[in-house]
């Protein structure tokens, strides 16, 4: 074959490859950026019903709906899955994730929460080597300890205001990085439809559980009754963005790597920020602010050395 043809054969596979990684990127930099939307939705019913109610009933919505659309697309087919358990676990995770960031918004400022949960693209980055045997590079380490010292810094403050809650978000953080592997360990298993309805599937299932317990275990878990409309509404409104967004963030993770979409959501400071001081008038730590900063240079860090690091193809 012509030595030129071959040439311009890889040049339009390494074009092709870009493409789609960046269209990857751009699915995540949109799912990224409406999270805080459906947060604000959920921040706005502190007092109303308890989070794992909410968190329940959220999740119950976007399943049904995730299930009226699955079947409508692929019949009883699409509810045939292999491997049954690594969907529970990515819905477990996700409750746990949902459950500990919506009791942190409860209490917290919307903005610090978001930030001290930042630690996850780092800890994606440790999971990715653990989990998915991908290189641990000394970039990873370094940026490790920076991210972790700028946590440190930001938990001072909001400890000493908010008690030891203030580590939820930190909490969030870990169960978000495992999801994330998860949905890299199964996005060649089923259709994007499936592998979104069984994670809110199972979600809904632990949320549940959780709500139950916490009713009858813990006071501030407790469920006065019914939900208002209103609630019901919130709760529809934040299941529509959030599992929208949860889908291009699926799709994301099949265009290109988990170490490569975990930066981007950084972008949920911007729009977390705005909505915290503009709509919610809550005022920013300076001392948090310098631990955020901290947090977000240690992943912009590790994101330009994952570029930096990524092998290239010569034509």
């Amino acid at each position: 074959m012509d030595p030129l043809l071959i040439g311009r054969i890889l040049q339009a596979d390494k074009n092709i490859g870009k493409t789609v990684a960046g269209s990857g990127i751009l699915l995540a930099l949109i799912a990224f950026s409406g999270f805080p939307i459906g947060d604000a939705f959920i921040k706005s019913m502190a007092g109303d019903w308890p989070a794992p109610a909410v968190a329940a009933l959220r999740f119950t919505i976007g399943a049904i709906a995730l299930a009226a659309i699955l079947y409508w697309r692929e019949g009883r087919a699409g509810f045939q899955i292999s491997r049954p358990w690594l969907h529970a676990a990515r819905g477990l995770t996700l409750a746990v994730g949902t459950i500990t960031f919506f009791s942190a918004i409860f209490i917290m400022p919307l903005a610090d929460a978001v930030a001290i949960s930042f630690i996850n693209p780092i800890l994606t980055a440790l999971f990715s080597g653990w989990f998915l045997k991908e290189k641990m590079r000394p970039a990873t380490w370094l940026a490790t300890i920076v991210a972790f010292g700028g946590v440190l810094i930001m938990l001072r403050p909001n400890v000493a205001a908010f008690g030891w809650v203030a580590i939820l978000p930190l909490i969030t953080a870990v169960a978000m990085a495992a999801m994330l592997i998860l949905n890299r360990m199964v996005s060649s298993q089923r259709s994007i439809f499936a592998a979104q309805f069984y994670i809110a599937f199972w979600a809904a299932i632990f949320l549940s559980i959780a709500s139950v317990a916490g009713h009858f275990l813990l006071p501030v878990m407790f469920v006065p009754g019914a939900p208002d409309w209103d609630v019901i509404l919130r709760c529809a409104i934040v299941a529509v963005t959030a599992t929208g967004c949860h889908f291009l963030l699926y799709m994301a993770t099949m265009r290109t790597t988990a170490a490569a979409i975990a930066p981007i959501v950084y972008i949920q400071l911007i729009v977390a920020s705005l909505i915290s001081v503009f709509i919610f008038g809550d005022a920013i730590d300076p001392l948090a602010l310098v631990g955020g900063s901290l947090i977000l240079l240690s992943g912009l860090f590790l994101w330009r050395s994952e570029r930096r690091a990524a092998p290239v193809v010569e034509a």
